[in-house]
C-alpha cells in the first residue's frame, strides 16, 4: 500500500537515512618502521555509485520543497510497492526522498553482470509494475485497482512510465508513477508516490523526472 508521509516524518526519515548513511572512520596510530618488503597487493576499489537524480528534479510539489537522503548502497529497507522481489541486493544502490506532506519517491539503480542481464532486468521490472494492480486485487479483493501505461522513452537504451492505483474502502486511496530504464548494462526504476488516484498525477513531469534519471547513470 502507498503510506502517508507527514511533515515531521519526512524530515525525520531523511535526517536518519543520513546517519545511516554516514561512514565511520576510526583512529589509526603511526606505524612502527620496519625493514622494507614486498608491498602487498592492492585491494581492487569498490565500484562507484551510478549517478542519481537529486531533489529538484523531482516532479515540484504545489507546497512543499523535497528533501533527498544520501545515495545508499544495497535496497531500500522497504521494498518498492509493485516490484517486490524483483531488484536484486548485489550492485544496488538507492536514494530516498520526501516532501512536508504526503508525497515521497524512491530510486533503486542496479549495476548488472552484462548488459544481456540488465535488459531481462528491465523486462521482469516492466512486467511486475504492469501486472501490480491485478495481483494486489487477488490479495485484496475488497479493494479497488487500476493501472495505466503512459508509454515509453527515447533515452539511452529505453525507459517507460507507469501508473498505478491501489485503494481499500474507509482509507485513502494511494498512486503511484514507475520510470524504469536502463543505460548499457546500469538499471533505474523510480517510484514517486501520494495519496489520490491517477486523475490528476503530474505525467509529463515525471517523464522528465525518468529521462534524467537514466542519463545520470554513468557516475
Amino acid at each position: 500500500m502507498f503510506r502517508r508521509t507527514r511533515a515531521t516524518g519526512a524530515r525525520a526519515a531523511i535526517a536518519a537515512l543520513a546517519a545511516a548513511g554516514a561512514l565511520l572512520l576510526g583512529t589509526v596510530g603511526q606505524a612502527t618502521a620496519a625493514p622494507a618488503t614486498a608491498a602487498p597487493p592492492t585491494a581492487a576499489p569498490a565500484a562507484a555509485a551510478p549517478g542519481f537524480l537529486q531533489a529538484g528534479d523531482l516532479p515540484a510539489h504545489p507546497s512543499s520543497p523535497w528533501y533527498a537522503g544520501p545515495v545508499a548502497k544495497g535496497l531500500p529497507e522497504v521494498e518498492v510497492f509493485c516490484v517486490e522481489g524483483v531488484l536484486p541486493v548485489q550492485g544496488s544502490w538507492h536514494r530516498q526522498f520526501g516532501t512536508d506532506l504526503d508525497t515521497g519517491a524512491v530510486q533503486v539503480s542496479v549495476r548488472t553482470a552484462s548488459t544481456g542481464a540488465a535488459a531481462r532486468l528491465v523486462a521482469a521490472l516492466e512486467r511486475k509494475v504492469a501486472g501490480c494492480a491485478a495481483e494486489w486485487l487477488r490479495t485484496h479483493p475488497e479493494g479497488t485497482a487500476s493501472r495505466k501505461d503512459y508509454g515509453a522513452l527515447d533515452v539511452e537504451e529505453g525507459a517507460h512510465v507507469y501508473g498505478v492505483h491501489t485503494s481499500l474502502p474507509e482509507s485513502e486511496p494511494g498512486v503511484g508513477l514507475y520510470g524504469i530504464g536502463r543505460d548499457g548494462a546500469t538499471v533505474t526504476v523510480v517510484r514517486w508516490s501520494r495519496m489520490g488516484d491517477l486523475s490528476d498525477v503530474p505525467v509529463p513531469a515525471f517523464r522528465r523526472t525518468t529521462t534524467t534519471a537514466v542519463q545520470r547513470l554513468a557516475p
